[in-house]
């Protein structure tokens, strides 16, 4: 669909301020560059991300189109972008340039310019995609912002996927699912017969579970709060499960482990006191990753908690994944009954999107998923 030179009028869910809902709101989207891709939204996870920076828990420009989980179809490509063509489907991850050292060698989530290219609400110009009527910008998130009808992101955003796969529910591998299975493989790296504790049993806590089941792990120890949640961490692969509600934590693990400890410990909940129990539940020698967005501090012995032990603190973002190969990996995973995510999702209307969250909030539902084009038929042709 070339524009002709024509600005693109968009729905989005907008956030005007702190802690306000979302709402829906028609914007104008700006002109693509000769490195963007404009992409027709279909559907979209909801992270908790996002809602760290509709609460405020994470400083951001406002109002902004937030959204980090995005499937969709290409309808138009800049004149430079390679390897992408219009009615290409797509899931749409992080932004990296992918000339940095890091990116070179295959770590694009440690870009040295990673944070200006996703969180500071514009391109690095300073100019907006997206701005509403009277002229006010409006920040996007990412270099994606998903929860729109369209939007236009990097091309290094971009993970084309094959032809039958389902866009209403491959978005969340684009962030949440790919950090807990990055978070495993590329941050712990467990070698077989090596033992993890994942504590938090969301989208993260879940994606990482089934990825350590995967990679041979045993045991794979299950921490909640909710026995509904460990009842599917059961199914997804967990070997025992703990409900630090109704458990002494200390006590299990002594008796899961022998009294060695796990070699690997993954936090997804951002609580001091279970980041700390995350350090406290590890072997000699052992490795925490803490993986969530939080206001939280971590308050440790450097001495008793880590050094005489040989543990570890490994900070891992995005799994350290490189979106291009990690994503059709865990499709795959999918397609063999492996990585069986559909299982943790729930579909809601685009404008059902603060009923999404606020299930989320609850825990009521572990991974929301907003249809935003309800037309969309899996492997039949989009009008694009």
């Amino acid at each position: 669909m070339k524009r002709g030179g024509m600005k693109l009028k968009v729905t989005a869910a907008v956030i005007n301020g702190v802690n306000e809902p979302y709402v829906l709101e028609e914007l104008t989207l700006g002109e693509l560059r000769y490195d963007e891709v404009l992409v027709k939204i279909v559907a979209t996870g909801m992270c908790h991300s996002d809602e760290a920076l509709r609460v405020g828990d994470a400083q951001y420009p406002l109002p902004a189109v937030l959204g980090h989980e995005g499937a969709g179809i290409i309808v138009e490509v800049g004149n430079a972008v390679k390897d992408l063509q219009v009615g290409d489907q797509v899931v749409l991850s992080y932004n990296f340039c992918g000339t940095c050292p890091s990116c070179r060698t295959g770590h694009p989530s440690s870009c040295t310019s990673w944070a200006p290219l996703n969180m500071v609400g514009s391109r690095l110009d300073g100019s907006a995609i997206f701005t509403k009527e009277d002229g006010t910008p409006v920040a996007n998130f990412f270099m994606q912002s998903s929860f729109a009808t369209h939007t236009i992101v990097h091309q290094n955003n971009v993970v084309k996927v094959d032809s039958d796969a389902d866009l209403r529910l491959i978005g969340p591998l684009g962030c949440g699912f790919l950090t807990g299975a990055g978070t495993v493989v590329n941050g712990l790296k467990p070698q077989t017969g090596e033992s993890i504790a994942v504590f938090g049993t969301g989208a993260v806590g879940l994606g990482a579970l089934m990825t350590a089941k995967i990679e041979g792990c045993s045991p794979i120890v299950a921490v909640d709060i909710h026995d509904s949640r460990l009842e599917i961490a059961r199914e997804l692969g967990a070997t025992h499960t703990i409900n630090v509600r109704t458990e002494d934590l200390a006590a299990r693990m002594v008796e899961i482990t022998g009294g060695r400890g796990v070699n690997f410990s993954i936090d997804t909940t951002g609580v001091s006191a279970v980041m700390k129990a995350s350090i406290d539940v590890l072997s000699q020698g052992g490795v925490t990753a803490p993986v969530a967005i939080t206001k939280q501090n971590l308050e440790l012995n450097t001495a008793l908690d880590l050094a005489l032990a040989n543990r570890k603190i490994a900070g891992v973002l995005m799994g350290d994944a490189v979106p291009q190969l990690a994503i059709p990996k865990l499709i795959e995973y999918h397609k063999e009954g492996r990585f069986s995510f559909d299982k943790l999702v729930k579909f809601y209307k685009f404008e059902e999107i603060n009923e999404a969250s606020a299930d989320s909030n609850s825990g009521a539902t572990i991974k929301p998923i907003l249809i935003v084009d309800e037309t969309y038929r899996q492997g039949q042709p989009l009008p694009i």
